[in-house]
């Protein structure tokens, strides 16, 4: 059995927990809202319907938004409402200044805002960047418009090779699968190449993501303008930031050069943990790599965004889906000049195993402290497998891009304890972190979706080789008793979900000791009442060098993570703030507790 004690420690009464050197000088008492905010990301099609077709909305999350801010986070993000063809859930844009009906109308989406405002939580909006829909205005244009037209120049057009134009300018692949690039007929009127007899094949066109998704060429003038009028438009209607989609792929290289890489969501696979050589700077493999990302000009965008922003009152912010490593490079575009928050693709990616966890805390902090950011932390998201079902694989560093039935399936129950563990080892760190909806329920990943419901574009262009992000994205339940889980009026559900869901809703949860509901809502408030998110990080030297436990100290409190399969022993006395999962404790005049595997405590530091 693991103690927690010195050389002079006896086996009966392990010592006081001693810290190390601190790793974190923290930015002191947070004076802007998001240096230490808790973030609860919202995906509108699938957190609530108010209308009853099946499909969340924007008077769904309305109706929700007690539930968020008795839970105790400070912002609500909400994935892309805006007006789409939804072919890539609503991440095809056709028009940056509206809501699509599907999910109601800007009247709505104001009155979601005055709520929420009116909740203490403030809103962050998505924002499509990189590409837009083939629907919007701009790509039609183009398509009537002839090569070498203004209109075809806001998007990267490209002649193509070989002696008629036949082959793609060059051989990038879709992140989606499939090449990057589409041919469009010869001249005004064009239309994507079917083969058909008499078309005259012209340009090319380039699509990262699926061919529904051109490209901006974000070198032209124009398209920096229009986005700059985009950010103004919300920021006038008051909200709170944006996050930022794809924040690293905007810019390409020079001569857009060929390269022999491939891309994916989520890139590389797990290091291994006992790899003596695995990097130090906390590496993971999550980066995207590539002449189509990461690029130094992306940064100047930026820094023009942060100048909008800075026109208006209140510390609104700017957050970088950017999936770059190493954790060096990732912290440019958290410099004090441009973006505020970035999300640390690189702890979501770390194996469950104490070494690693250790390596990626520090190196994220050393390179946030460098440009004087917070790191931004983050464990799910409507890209990848929730961690409650990751976590459960047999090997836990495994990054599928969504499971099917017929894979090796999580242990449910070994996936959600180590869920709670992580989440509140990640609460427990200074700076900001994200949740993502429904991990407050402890929700695992719909494993079971039939072929014929899903609607992920990587599903349907690796040709079902991927399962692709379907299975993140079901709807909530809210009740346990009611059709569709009380997702909507009418039981309807967009994509189906599983029975095991019952147990998991909401209203089965809230007021139930030890629930995982109950258990985040004492974290935050906890993280709330000791000021965690500004506090600092000193490393617990009892377990500098464990293969089992991470444990630390953050202000006043020691966050203490058992990753092995025997309990931790804690001091006679001390105080359990938090627990991710029962902690055993005897029953003398001075109680003794044990933490079992796979939980996480938070201890009034001795």
């Amino acid at each position: 059995m693991t103690r927690i004690d010195s050389t002079t420690a006896t086996a009966t009464a392990p010592a006081p927990l001693s810290t190390g050197a601190l790793v974190h000088a923290g930015p002191g008492e947070a004076p802007e809202w998001w240096r230490d905010a808790v973030i609860y990301q919202v995906y509108p099609r699938s957190f609530a319907d108010g209308d009853g077709d099946g499909v969340g909305d924007l008077p769904g999350v309305t109706s929700k938004l007690d539930h968020l801010a008795e839970l105790g986070v400070d912002a609500v993000w909400l994935s892309p409402f805006y007006r789409s063809p939804q072919k890539d859930a609503g991440y095809d844009v056709a028009d940056y200044r509206d809501v699509d009906p599907l999910f109601g109308t800007l009247a709505d989406f104001d009155e979601l805002l005055a709520q929420a405002h009116a909740r203490g939580v403030r809103v962050v909006v998505d924002l499509v960047p990189n590409h837009t829909s083939d629907q919007h205005a701009w790509f039609q244009a183009a398509l009537a418009a002839p090569e070498g037209s203004p209109e075809r120049a806001r998007y990267v057009f490209r002649d193509g090779k070989g002696e008629r134009g036949e082959l793609p300018p060059n051989n990038w692949q879709s992140i989606f699968g499939g090449p990057a690039w589409t041919r469009v007929t010869a001249g005004a009127g064009a239309r994507p190449v079917t083969g058909a007899e008499g078309e005259t094949p012209g340009q090319w066109y380039l699509h990262l993501f699926d061919s529904s998704q051109p490209d901006l060429d974000w070198t032209n003038p124009e398209v920096r303008e229009e986005f700059e009028q985009v950010l103004r438009f919300w920021l006038d209607k008051g909200v709170d930031g944006f996050r930022v989609d794809v924040a690293h792929g905007m810019v390409k290289a020079d001569g857009l050069p060929d390269w022999d890489g491939t891309v994916s969501m989520v890139e590389g696979t797990a290091d291994d943990e006992t790899d003596p050589g695995a990097p130090e700077d906390g590496s993971t493999g999550a980066g995207n790599s590539g002449p189509m990302f990461d690029q130094d000009g992306v940064h100047e965008i930026y820094r023009s965004w942060h100048r909008v922003l800075a026109e208006y009152d209140g510390d609104r912010a700017l957050v970088a889906e950017a999936w770059v490593e190493p954790l060096s490079r990732l912290a440019r575009y958290v410099r004090p000049d441009e973006m505020h928050q970035a999300f640390n693709f690189s702890f979501l990616t770390t194996a469950w195993s104490a070494a690693p966890l250790r390596t990626v805390i520090a190196a994220s902090l050393r390179a946030n402290d460098e440009v004087g950011a917070p790191t931004t932390w983050v464990l799910s998201n409507h890209d990848v497998v929730r961690h409650a079902s990751r976590l459960g694989l047999a090997d836990p560093g495994l990054r599928p891009n969504g499971i099917f039935a017929h894979d090796p399936q999580p242990d449910e129950e070994l996936g959600l304890r180590r869920a709670r563990a992580a989440t509140l080892l990640m609460l427990g760190l200074p700076g900001s972190s994200y949740l993502y909806q429904g991990e407050e329920l402890g929700l695992p990943e719909h494993t079971a979706l039939p072929d014929d419901v899903r609607e992920d574009p990587a599903f349907f262009r690796t040709q079902g080789a991927e399962a692709g992000r379907d299975g993140c994205r079901v709807p909530l339940p809210w009740h346990a008793d009611a059709p569709g889980y009380g997702f909507g009026p009418t039981g309807r559900t967009w994509l189906p979900q599983p029975e095991s869901y019952a147990r998991y809703a909401a209203d089965a949860q809230r007021g139930v000791e030890g629930s995982t509901y109950e258990t985040y809502r004492a974290a935050l408030a906890t993280r709330r009442a000791e000021r965690l998110g500004s506090g600092t990080l000193a490393w617990v030297e009892d377990y500098s060098d464990s293969a089992d436990v991470v444990a630390f100290r953050n202000r006043d409190v020691v966050v203490l993570a058992n990753l092995g399969t025997e309990p931790v022993v804690l001091p006679r006395g001390v105080e359990v703030l938090v627990a991710s999962g029962p902690v055993l404790t005897d029953r003398s005049a001075v109680p003794q507790s044990r933490v079992p595997s796979d939980t996480t405590v938070w201890l009034r530091a001795l």
